[in-house]
């Protein structure tokens, strides 16, 4: 079974692609009619679906660095949105946001922030029974704090996943009132699983402009997924891609890279991908990704690249987060959440990230106690007790050790 689907996402690669240099052409081309980007030699943009930001189709997400010079020099090269959260360092990365702005203004800098669901069901993907709005009214207001004068231009609720969440009404009239008091221009969700029905209910509510999801080509419901996004694009919202590197590394050991170049660029073949938010923690990183824009045509090594890279699909860190072992769990563990912690840990080195992920899923260092034999499989092949038990290990680690 598994063999067959990684079959089917390899075909699909493989017919998907045929058609990305002459898209990438017309991107270059038509993207950039009629805005600032003609002034621009080398940058692509595009609009943001009904928000009218017309942006380079390269962002960038900021919770992976604390280095404010990396992000000046974003800035600099024309990097317009920048990703964060509230989720983030407890704050601290909107702190280094702020204190960038106020040192040398905002410019044309576009604020995406997010702020956690209060009383959420991670593993199910639903509110719990009574979820309240107040815990997560006060947190965004931290955001507010936290950004002053300079404000939230996108405010995205996270996690989002069945139709049922989306929909959730205290929540959905909470954001609406956001937006009606004038405390973030728009308003999104964030999506790592059940995607295709999250952004199709999104687009239903007529409340949400923007949607960030995951998106790369590993994903394994990309004919779906693609569907989905054409409709949401086709209702106006705008579309942030995440999670395009599709865990950077194909090893534990970090000695087998995923082409990051070629995976950016598959990423953005699809016209209805508005931009994209790839993490960085270094120049080479950012230099790199933005280059891209220079010719977003995929080479036919680039290809050959990722198609090795979906032959082995067991060793790479990035979780689908599809949802399949949840119900094979007898202890009701949330698979999918402690795995992308694994991938934070492990695929990105990003502990604190992987920490406060972990935190949602796990209470101790050992959620398999009481278990003798797992039977939980996966349909991507991964070994997933090991992987537990390897970033379980991160519980016994005190927060604040982790900076």
């Amino acid at each position: 079974m598994t063999t067959n689907r990684s079959k089917s996402r390899r075909d699909f690669l493989k017919t998907g692609l045929t058609g990305v240099a002459g898209m990438a052409v017309m991107s270059c081309t038509g993207d950039n009619a009629g805005n600032d980007a003609e002034k621009k030699p080398g940058i692509v943009t595009r609009k943001l679906g009904r928000t009218g930001i017309e942006l380079p189709v390269i962002s960038i997400g900021t919770g992976d660095t604390n280095d404010s010079g990396l992000i000046k020099a974003a800035l600099d090269k024309g990097v317009m949105l920048l990703a964060t959260s509230e989720y983030y360092g407890n704050g601290n990365n909107e702190k280094m946001l702020a204190d960038i702005f106020d040192k040398q203004g905002k410019g044309k800098a576009i604020v995406v922030t997010s702020t956690a669901p209060d009383n959420y069901d991670y593993r199910k993907g639903v509110f719990n029974e009574g979820a309240r709005v107040e815990p997560f009214l006060e947190r965004f207001e931290g955001s507010l704090r936290r950004f002053g004068d300079h404000g939230v231009d996108i405010l995205l609720l996270p996690s989002m996943a069945t139709k049922e969440s989306v929909f959730y009404e205290p929540y959905l009239r909470a954001m609406e009132d956001i937006k009606k008091q004038g405390k973030a221009r728009f308003l999104g969700i964030a999506t790592h699983s059940l995607e295709d029905e999250a952004l199709r209910a999104a687009a239903d509510t007529g409340v949400y402009d923007v949607a960030m999801v995951a998106y790369n080509y590993r994903k394994k419901n990309l004919e779906q997924l693609d569907e989905a996004i054409d409709y949401a694009a086709g209702k106006g919202m705008g579309i942030i891609a995440m999670k395009t590197m599709a865990g950077s590394y194909l090893d534990e050991e970090r000695t087998r890279p995923v082409n990051t170049t070629a995976s950016l660029k598959w990423v953005l073949r699809n016209k209805n991908i508005h931009t994209a938010v790839p993490g960085v923690t270094t120049f080479d990183q950012l230099n790199s990704d933005f280059a891209i824009m220079a010719d977003m045509a995929l080479t036919d090594e680039e290809k050959k690249d990722l198609d090795l890279s979906l032959r082995h699909s067991q060793f790479v860190h990035y979780c689908q987060q599809c949802g399949w072992c949840v119900p094979q769990c007898w202890l009701a563990l949330d698979i999918p959440t402690i795995l992308r912690s694994h991938r934070y840990a492990l695929g990105y080195r990003n502990l604190v990230h992987a920490w406060e992920t972990l935190f949602l899923a796990i209470n101790d260092s050992n959620p398999c106690k009481g278990c003798t034999s797992c039977t939980v499989s996966c349909e991507m092949g991964y070994d997933v007790s090991g992987k537990i038990a390897r970033i379980a290990r991160l519980k016994e680690v005190p927060r604040e050790f982790l900076g």
